[in-house]
């Protein structure tokens, strides 16, 4: 396992401009302005949970609509993930967790397969978290998990404030990472797969 796993990446289009940070053995300090402060707050999250600093700028076309920054967003740290872990030796490469908030109940777990993947179970109860639309979730780990190449499964299981169920979700998939990433001392920089390849 490499001694520095970090990884900048940059993604400029007509539509947005992202870059992102990551520091996968950080301590969840985060610098996040996508535009979209309850994103924002929702990072924060896997920053802090996940033990994962980030840095993360995005200038989109918000006058047009939140879809392209959130999206590639994802996009660009599903990037930074993959670059900054590297080849896999050594890793756990499974993660999962369970998170409650009140009422609320996620479940993510993660696969570092080298196979995109996503299943997602979360109905919200409202379309909007003040003037967020919630359907711009399922974008961002869409291109997280294309680009980072993992298998993800999402599920909130029960919740009936629509804040609680995504704040799970992403606090979830911050402690999620942070067990797939973990190195394994037993695994002595073998590649965690009877492939020999992820």
């Amino acid at each position: 396992m490499s001694d520095s796993r970090t990884a900048t990446v940059n993604r400029d289009t007509l539509e947005t401009k992202i870059a992102v940070s990551v520091n996968l053995d950080g301590t969840g300090q985060c610098q996040l302005n996508s535009g979209l402060p309850f994103l924002d707050h929702m990072l924060d999250q896997v920053g802090r949970h996940g033990l994962i600093d980030l840095n993360i700028e995005a200038d989109g076309d918000l006058e047009v609509d939140a879809h392209h920054t959130v999206e590639d967003i994802g996009i660009t740290l599903g990037q930074a993930v993959a670059q900054a872990v590297g080849d896999k030796k050594g890793i756990v490469r499974y993660g999962h967790a369970y998170v409650p908030l009140d009422e609320a109940l996620s479940r993510v777990v993660i696969d570092f397969s080298g196979r995109p993947g996503l299943t997602w179970g979360v109905d919200f109860v409202r379309p909007r978290i003040g003037d967020f639309d919630v359907d711009l979730f399922v974008e961002f780990f869409q291109g997280f998990v294309n680009h980072a190449q993992v298998t993800l499964h999402v599920d909130n299981l029960r919740g009936n404030n629509a804040h609680h169920q995504i704040e799970t979700v992403f606090k979830a998939f911050g402690r999620t990472l942070r067990m797939a990433l973990t190195a394994d001392p037993r695994m002595s920089g073998e590649i965690p797969s009877t492939k020999g390849a992820l």
